[in-house]
């Protein structure tokens, strides 16, 4: 059998598409790197597709998932930890007279030689991941030297049901003042919502149950019912792990944890508030090492990455970015500032609170207490001689007034509102008391923005829509030329779902001169946005669906994610 070029066996085996293989080829032809990395990079395939056929072009087995329990601490005797992790490498077995090992890159033949010289024996691999790999290495060397809690580098998943079990058994009293069960409940909880990617832990307690439930890819999920007795233990060691007053529990309270999960560096953000049964719980989980900084790789393409980074060249005025709570705004400002971020240039944030550090970038904290507000913190670093701004929130007149001023005295700032779509902060500026000649002078663009699931490319299936489909989305039969749609199907790899991950859809108002205009005579967000639109501005849904088209969602999420913006828009 002849061999086949990478290429080739993707379009055969993945989601891939010929013209997606094309335009993957034409950046390498111009910016270099492997046909892999840049695959992943333009987010057409992901990590373990590539994988899958690098195990078909070099003949080396694919290993999906790494067990563990099955590896013998015997063979980590000889294999340093930090040799391991550098290398992505881990010893699985013994077969025979042979070592059998999994290792991200199978092109690392010196990495084969050195463990033939540790080990004395031939070696066998195999092909993983590099997440599947590291978490493997974490959690055997952790077994290794006994380290289980959070402060001394992991946390070791347990059987939520066992502990659950655990927690309804009646305690000895002298054995009472012993809550490890509770320790290794919240524990365990934390290490599951990093493993499933989940972004908020919530625990929530009703008349006669407590619930726990994670959110995955915007979606909540019940993941198990501990004994309402436990809550009031669970909620204690949550507070004392985020330094927050465990005797108060009538106001609501804001905490940081900072822990280590399986090598990875987490932030958590703890909330509580009272309800009528107890406090609700709520805690938002930051992987740091997961955090994305690149405007392309957030879903920004096209004409909207183009001017996007055109409008953040410029030296004044507003930028804003607009959407619901939880639409990643704060991310894709930081993603701004990454850019633009260079030792000739002074950035200044203030925020509530700051999500994550960047170095290089002053970053304060909003602190209500002792009154450092938006606007007083916001009136200070302009005395600061910042040649960039953010401001975290937009929330009232006097926020807005500043920070226009600012812009109109020669500096770039940021900031977000929460409105539903680019147009209608036009309005909610102008309603603060903002008058509309200084929105329209000061704000250079709108970026408003959504976060849709990725469609899972385990269990992805290519279909061809009907015409009511294409009629509903404003889809031409021309337009699929080449391309590929795909439909959720659900397998275990996305808890069958059919989708894992997600990725920005995006509507790009620019503040032109027939805009501006416009903003004069009418504070109607309706005429605005129609204005915007003629000159060439793409919708919410309509940049969903290309990025359906592209293969990289489906059309129900498009439709589902945007419904409410096309009901505004035919009510206009």
């Amino acid at each position: 059998m002849e061999d086949k070029s990478l290429g080739a066996i993707l379009l055969e085996n993945t989601t891939l598409t010929q013209e997606q293989l094309e335009e993957a080829l034409s950046f390498q032809r111009e910016k270099g790197g492997k046909l892999g990395e840049i695959l992943i990079q333009l987010k057409f395939l992901r990590n373990e597709d590539i994988l899958k056929a690098l195990s078909i072009q070099v003949g080396i087995p694919y290993l999906n998932k790494i067990d563990v329990d099955e590896i013998s601490s015997d063979l980590l005797g000889p294999l340093s930890l930090n040799y391991a992790k550098k290398q992505e490498v881990v010893p699985l077995r013994k077969e025979g007279t042979s070592i059998i090992v999994a290792l991200s890159d199978p092109f690392n033949h010196s990495v084969l030689d050195d463990l033939r010289l540790i080990y004395h024996q031939s070696i066998k691999p195999v092909i993983a991941g590099s997440y599947e790999i590291i978490g493997a290495i974490n959690t055997l060397y952790n077994k290794m030297s006994d380290v289980g809690d959070q402060g001394a580098g992991g946390l070791d998943e347990e059987n939520l049901d066992t502990i659950g079990h655990e927690l309804e058994e009646v305690q000895d009293l002298l054995d009472s003042a012993d809550e490890a069960p509770i320790i290794r409940l919240v524990n365990s909880l934390m290490f599951r919502a990093v493993k499933q990617k989940a972004s908020d832990i919530h625990i929530e307690p009703f008349e006669k149950e407590l619930i726990v439930r994670f959110r995955v890819d915007g979606v909540l999920y019940d993941i198990m019912h501990p004994p309402k007795k436990a809550f009031a233990a669970i909620s204690s060691r949550i507070k004392i792990m985020a330094n927050l007053n465990i005797a108060e529990k009538r106001l609501p309270q804001d905490g940081r944890i900072r822990i280590k999960i399986a090598g990875k560096d987490i932030d958590i953000r703890v909330s509580t508030a009272p309800t009528t049964n107890g406090e609700s719980i709520v805690m938002r989980l930051l992987d740091k090492t997961r955090v994305v900084l690149n405007l392309e790789k957030l879903g920004l393409s096209g004409r909207i990455l183009t001017q996007m980074r055109e409008l953040i060249q410029n030296s004044h005025g507003i930028v804003l970015v607009t959407g619901p709570t939880g639409s990643g705004k704060t991310t894709t400002l930081y993603a701004a500032l990454s850019e633009l971020n260079k030792p000739d240039v002074k950035i200044i944030t203030v925020e509530d609170p700051v999500e994550y550090q960047l170095d290089g970038v002053n970053q304060i904290p909003v602190n209500p207490k002792i009154d450092l507000t938006f606007a007083a913190g916001l009136r200070s670093i302009l005395r600061q001689d910042p040649d960039i701004v953010l401001v975290g929130e937009i929330r009232d007149k006097e926020t807005a007034e500043i920070a226009i001023q600012a812009a109109l005295t020669g500096h770039l700032v940021f900031s977000t509102l929460h409105t539903n779509d680019s147009a209608s902060s036009v309005t909610r500026l102008v309603d603060m008391g903002v008058e509309p000649f200084l929105v329209s002078s000061s704000v250079l663009g709108i970026l408003a923005q959504r976060l849709i699931r990725t469609v899972c490319r385990d269990c992805a299936k290519k279909y061809t829509p009907n015409e009511a489909e294409l009629e509903r989305a404003g889809i031409k039969v021309e337009d699929l030329k080449g391309k590929q749609l795909y439909r959720a199907v659900g397998c275990p790899n996305c808890m069958n779902t059919g989708y894992a991950g997600r990725v920005g859809i995006h509507e790009l108002l620019i503040m032109e001169e027939d805009l501006r205009a416009q903003i004069m005579k009418t504070n109607d967000s309706s005429v605005i946005k129609k204005e915007a639109m003629t000159k060439g501005m793409l919708t919410l849904r309509e940049d969903g669906i290309q990025k359906a088209i592209k293969g990289l969602t489906t059309l129900e999420e498009v439709m589902l994610v945007t419904q409410e913006d096309v009901a505004r828009e035919k009510a206009a």
